[in-house]
């Protein structure tokens, strides 16, 4: 089972924080000595070493540069700067509208080649309907507290931004669980029409759907939070708070191999349609 997102984004700031502590004690140099040199106040080296402070780019050079290790500065930028990339929080992503977060993706989606997706509790973005993407985003706006709620227009700019899964030279492995056609997020006439289209999105040539029977028998532990792996290069998983992008090559091999085992569980083709017909006659 894979790392918690929030771990490891925690630990990526962690290695950071014990690279440049490390680099202090080496030059046999305290706190309070090292703030000195830096010229700030050692409750900041403190915060710093702690993790409780992410050290800016212009921090780590004078840190490099008062230990004696400027050679090593360009490498420990970089790794911090993928480190807080991996968490980005929800009110920050969110601060400019529902819509240009829908857009933001897309650019993304025009990179990427694979897409497999996991999610336990919603049709994945890229198969959803407008009607069903409405009742999705509205929810989120809601919960969020957003000031300005767009979700109906970037109900329209998640739908746009979907029509890459006709495009020949990609491929997308869709897993959902049971549950999910249950999830009535929406109206029963938007639910309808969305479960409708996953009768057909399996015929698309690009789109290979699985449904994971709630009676599946479990062979090992698997995560419940819903990711995506972009090719081999990133994993993006959602969490209440935030959105977490991993880019370490051996956490995206720990997803990959869940994905192919939960894809192993999965139903298709005719037995997974028969699901979703059952979900459909449960409608209220």
């Amino acid at each position: 089972m894979p790392v918690s997102p929030s771990s490891s984004a925690q630990a990526a700031r962690a290695a950071i924080a014990g690279r440049l502590r490390d680099l202090r004690k080496e030059a046999g140099l305290t706190i309070t000595e090292l703030a000195n040199r830096c010229g700030w106040h050692h409750s900041k080296t403190s915060r710093i070493e702690n993790s409780i402070t992410a050290p800016t780019t212009n921090d780590i050079r004078q840190w490099c540069a008062a230990t004696g290790a400027k050679p090593q500065a360009h490498d420990i930028i970089v790794q911090s700067v993928n480190a807080e990339s991996m968490y980005r929080e929800w009110r920050h992503q969110t601060r400019r509208g529902l819509t240009e977060l829908q857009q933001n993706t897309g650019k993304l989606f025009r990179t990427t080649d694979l897409f497999r997706v996991y999610s336990s509790t919603l049709v994945p973005g890229l198969l959803q309907t407008e009607g069903y993407a409405a009742g999705v985003l509205g929810a989120a706006a809601r919960f969020r507290q957003l000031p300005d709620d767009d979700s109906t227009e970037a109900a329209h700019a998640r739908v746009e931004r979907s029509r890459i899964i006709h495009d020949p030279g990609r491929r997308f492995v869709l897993l959902i669980e049971e549950s999910v056609l249950y999830c009535q997020i929406a109206e029963a006439d938007a639910m309808a029409a969305q479960l409708g289209y996953l009768l057909t999105a399996g015929a698309i040539a690009t789109v290979s759907l699985g449904v994971i029977p709630a009676a599946a028998r479990l062979r090992s532990h698997w995560p419940r939070e819903t990711f995506h792996v972009y090719d081999d290069k990133l994993v993006s998983v959602e969490l209440v708070s935030a959105r977490v992008r991993i880019n370490q090559p051996s956490e995206i091999e720990l997803y990959v191999r869940a994905f192919e085992e939960l894809r192993g569980m999965a139903v298709y083709g005719a037995d997974a349609r028969a699901l979703i017909v059952k979900a459909i006659g449960a409608l209220r």
